[in-house]
């Protein structure tokens, strides 16, 4: 079964596509799709959820064209290399990737051969739990206002892109429609209970040291993060996607610096193309060209290579 050109359009070389960026997986399951979001599809299998993670890439809201090759390739691989490393800190939602043992619900697995989870179900906990090592982004906004993240007062005199003394925990609640919400760690509590809020908190920053440390090693600073979680039968485990370019704000070590904007190692082409176009926000804009377009595929296929070679 092949894809359309609007569920598959050929931009460079994606592993298993023939150089096809997948923008839809529909084509290739068999099973109705259940829920689909930007980048990811969610695929009921019963007892099981089987999530594709296609190459759609978004900005400011909008899902842009063309889908990026690779995109959705880098950011599976990356959840499957950071799940099993983090196994020990707290389980997770994964069970395999291997498409070979899906052949009964996929109608063509060749172009999903590094992109699908097939993952346990689990009751999502409706909190974002977001840690900063960094002040930077939303954060320093709030900071230059404030002088605090989601109510955490800070010192005086941090200056932007500045390691905290210590990382900070920075819960938003989640919305299916619109931006999630920054909400002070009390209100946190009053939502999903302090005994959860206390163990959500100390799970999100253990992971974040875990992998703050192994990235050190490897030239590259985690600036920030955010995990979501859920719970099975009681039992808090990890869902979603973990330290990928979509949900972690990765600087390469040799292009730090203080007061200013970092090009941080994911979408920024398309961010910084975006930002200097003519493009109102208030409507989807034109196709990327195609150097942005290779020029992200080349960003998350670094990270990629960084991290697990």
């Amino acid at each position: 079964m092949t894809a359309t050109n609007e569920q598959a359009v050929g931009m460079g070389q994606a592993d298993g596509t023939d150089g096809q960026a997948i923008a839809s997986a529909e084509a290739f399951v068999k099973v109705p799709l259940t829920y689909k979001g930007k980048v990811r599809e969610l695929y009921d299998l019963g007892e099981q959820y089987l999530i594709v993670v296609t190459d759609r890439i978004s900005a400011f809201d909008y899902v842009l064209e063309p889908a990026v090759p690779e995109k959705g390739n880098v950011l599976n691989q990356l959840s499957k290399f950071w799940f099993e490393k983090t196994r020990s800190i707290l389980p997770n939602h994964m069970i395999h990737c291997e498409v070979e043992q899906l052949q009964e619900v996929l109608a063509d697995a060749a172009p999903l051969k590094k992109r699908t989870m097939l993952t346990k179900k689990a009751e999502r906990i409706d909190i974002e739990c977001v840690v900063r090592g960094y002040i930077t982004g939303g954060g320093w906004r709030q900071y230059e206002s404030t002088q605090a993240v989601n109510g955490i007062a800070l010192p005086a005199g941090l200056r932007k892109n500045e390691r905290l003394p210590e990382p900070i925990f920075t819960p938003a609640a989640k919305n299916d429609v619109g931006h999630d919400e920054d909400i002070p760690f009390a209100t946190m509590q009053e939502m999903i209970g302090e005994e959860l809020a206390l163990k959500l908190r100390a799970k999100s920053l253990e992971l974040y040291e875990f992998a703050r440390l192994y990235c050190e090693e490897r030239g590259i600073m985690l600036a920030d993060c955010k995990f979501e979680f859920g719970l099975i039968d009681g039992e808090l485990i990890l869902i979603d996607e973990i330290f990928t370019p979509d949900c972690s704000r990765f600087w390469a070590k040799e292009k730090y610096e203080l007061d200013v904007e970092i090009d941080s190692m994911d979408k920024e082409p398309v961010r910084s193309y975006l930002a200097q176009s003519d493009w109102d926000k208030n409507s989807k804009p034109t196709p990327l060209p195609q150097h942005v377009v290779e020029e992200t595929t080349k960003r998350y296929v670094d990270i990629l290579n960084r991290l697990t070679k």
